[in-house]
């Protein structure tokens, strides 16, 4: 991933040192429980773990040569090593060391991303309850709807989010997954009780039956939660992105002195972070797509895989990161235009009481293909001539007949929508309980 959407921290995970120690380590374990079980030498093993070196200069000189980099990662080790050195990679196959070593990648990556969401999930929390009493328009197609408050909005923003976790700690957890079980996966060189005890060492699964490589339905797994994370995000951000319409103007992403929005237009505050993380939801549904069709390599391995992962899983645990960062930013300091938001749900003529409207009078009788009619009418007359529903219903015989002056100002009366939009705000709790 280019430097612009990399985190210090997550770079650190994917950079070409921390793959090759992460594979150091995988040989390590396996020489020492090669040891501990006489397979090899205990003072080759201490050799192994104590003078062991990644030189990267060293590696990129012999995969000039050899064209095959586990193998310059092998010599060059070894060369590190001295004598002992031959002990190395004793009995191994390449895929036994890479993909154990990008397990541990993806657990470090994996355990960054679900840190940032808990992040996330608490500044949404507590956004939430700041504005659990903030009255707006709910919008469904774009077109008022009823009235609810930004409040019951974040505590569903709240719960997607943390489901996202959910479904990505899963997937960590099982790509979290080792194989040390040689060429083709049938221990032919090296014995289960080994694989066992190098990946409890790495604090890894086992994979029950690998080919020569893990399954790649994990990795596929893993991509797929992080995609749908995207998504979410995504959905947040159109949000902003809506609600900062100049028109509309209840939500504005934090803007901070000295900050430009347009080059030519110094009067512009443009959305550009949530319109970025929409950029970035695009590519990982692409990398999800990508990993997806690496699960069906041929026969017991190919390396179709090998080089998109290079890129897709890097790049996606990268860019999510940096995503959860910005969405957690702009929602902490997201202005809310609470004059806006009460100018506009006023606009709308009282409207998102017809369906209030439609029950009141289906409750005293009224047919309801009959009471439908009533209300559209209504609605469209108070549309038409600019003036509220409750008006025109006052002045429509058949509804204030059927219902009376004081139950028609109570079913038009907005407080009855928002009567239970606390109730969500509380159901945040579940997620606190729930760790």
């Amino acid at each position: 991933m280019i430097e612009r959407y990399t985190r210090p921290e997550m770079g650190a995970v994917w950079g070409e040192a921390a793959r090759w120690e992460a594979a150091l380590r995988v040989e390590i374990a396996v020489a020492r429980a090669q040891a501990r079980n006489g397979e090899i030498p205990a003072a080759a093993a201490e050799a192994i773990a104590t003078r062991a070196k990644v030189d990267l200069q060293r590696i990129a000189e012999l995969e000039a040569e050899l064209d095959h980099d586990t193998l310059a990662f092998v010599n060059a080790v070894a060369e590190s090593i001295g004598p002992e050195g031959r002990y190395l990679h004793f009995g191994l196959t390449s895929s036994d060391v890479i993909d154990t070593a990008l397990a541990l990648q993806l657990r470090a990556a994996s355990d960054l991303l679900l840190a940032e969401l808990d992040a996330l999930v608490a500044v949404i929390i507590r956004r939430a309850r700041e504005e659990r009493d903030t009255v707006m328009a709910g919008r469904t197609h774009s077109v008022h709807a009823e009235p609810m408050t930004l409040g019951a909005k974040l505590a569903g923003w709240a719960f997607e989010a943390a489901r996202d976790r959910e479904r990505l700690a899963r997937a960590a957890d099982e790509v979290a997954t080792g194989k040390i079980s040689g060429p083709v996966g049938t221990y032919s060189q090296i014995s289960p009780l080994i694989e066992h005890e190098a990946l409890a060492a790495l604090t890894l699964r086992v994979d029950p039956v690998s080919t020569q490589v893990v399954q790649r339905d994990r990795h596929a797994a893993l991509l797929a939660a992080i995609a749908i994370t995207g998504g979410t995000l995504e959905r947040f951000a159109t949000e902003i992105r809506n609600l900062q319409h100049s028109e509309i103007d209840e939500l504005r992403e934090p803007f901070r002195a000295g900050q430009a929005g347009s080059s030519a237009m110094p009067q512009k505050r443009n959305p550009v972070k949530s319109e970025r993380i929409a950029g970035f939801a695009r590519l990982l549904r692409g990398y999800a797509a990508v990993a997806m069709e690496n699960q069906a390599l041929w026969h017991e391995r190919d390396m179709s895989h090998s080089s998109a992962e290079r890129i897709i899983l890097p790049d996606a645990t990268t860019l999510l990161h940096f995503a959860l960062v910005s969405m957690r930013g702009i929602i902490d300091k997201m202005e809310v235009n609470r004059e806006a938001m009460r100018r506009n749900l006023d606009a709308g003529l009282g409207l998102h009481a017809a369906s209030r409207l439609l029950t009141a009078l289906v409750n005293t009788g009224t047919a309801r293909d009959a009471a439908y009619m009533l209300v559209q009418h209504a609605s469209s007359a108070a549309r038409e001539r600019r003036i509220s529903l409750h008006e025109i219903a006052l002045a429509t015989p058949e509804i204030v007949n059927a219902l009376g002056a004081d139950a028609l100002g109570a079913a038009l009366d907005e407080r009855a929508a928002l009567a239970n939009c606390g109730i969500l705000v509380d159901r945040l709790k579940e997620i606190e309980r729930a760790g």
